[in-house]
């Protein structure tokens, strides 16, 4: 444990020198931010049927994207590791006194929250202080707000985990091109960072609640809103868990049989 711990503070330490990227990536989350909440104002505007959620619940959704995309964004990648599979350097890591499965998933875990953790906290101060529509509003309780808490960090697992089965799938196909394409297009939709799932069609939802992809995004940020109760985000959790259990066991069992046939450099 005491290794993985160091390999993230490692990872965190080093990402947080990166003050120039960060700077412009709160500028770019705030242009994109303000761009997607003008969109929606418009059609709200328009309306004339109740909507499923609020205006201020989607601007709030929309400022929590923007916030955290670091920790929910499937298609952040460590080229390291792409580097390390496709390049024959995997030899390498497999010489190290620990499982390689959970050593990338500590490289992963601590470089999402170091990307977030200089560029969180100024977006919050900005967007919590900006006029209506356009601002970000506050949990509706203690417990809404305790909840979604504990519903990012198990989206970041989540998030890490279907990272990881990315990864993984280099061994096969040599190119992280196609596996980055197909999960990040169709996961990102399915997870509510286009658009927010109640404001899908019914059969789209249906398909996004048989996913993974919906718990790492929707639920957490809509919990926070209060668009979901604090009861079924208890049993959200639970889900949340489930999906988070299977996708470790399957990221685990696909390595085991990657490393069984992998070949080094001709060796």
């Amino acid at each position: 444990m005491k290794m993985y711990l160091s390999v993230a503070k490692l990872r965190f330490v080093t990402n947080l020198q990166y003050r120039t990227a960060a700077f412009a990536g709160i500028v770019t989350q705030l242009f994109f931010g303000f761009i997607f909440i003008m969109v929606y104002v418009a059609f709200y505007s328009r309306s004339s049927a109740a909507p499923p959620m609020s205006l201020q619940e989607v601007v709030t959704y929309i400022w929590l994207q923007q916030m955290f995309l670091g920790l929910i964004a499937l298609y952040f990648r460590d080229p390291d590791i792409f580097e390390l599979i496709t390049g024959g350097n995997i030899a390498y890591e497999l010489c190290r006194p620990c499982g390689i499965y959970g050593f990338w998933f500590t490289k992963v875990l601590a470089t999402r929250v170091s990307g977030v953790v200089l560029r969180c906290f100024p977006v919050l101060l900005i967007v919590l202080l900006l006029p209506e529509p356009y601002g970000m509003s506050l949990p509706p309780g203690i417990g809404a707000f305790l909840l979604f808490l504990l519903s990012l960090f198990l989206g970041l697992l989540m998030v890490c985990a279907i990272s990881l089965l990315i990864y993984i799938s280099i061994f096969w196909t040599m190119s992280p091109a196609g596996s980055i394409l197909m999960v990040a297009a169709a996961g990102e939709f399915l997870a509510g960072m286009i658009l927010p799932i109640p404001l899908m069609p019914g059969w789209m939802q249906q398909l996004a609640n048989l996913l993974p992809f919906r718990w790492t995004v929707d639920f957490p940020f809509r919990v926070y809103t209060g668009n979901i109760p604090v009861e079924e985000a208890l049993m959200g959790n639970l889900v949340q868990l489930f999906w988070l259990a299977l996708l470790i066991g399957l990221g685990l069992l696909l390595i085991s049989r990657a490393l069984r046939r992998v070949v080094v450099q001709g060796g």
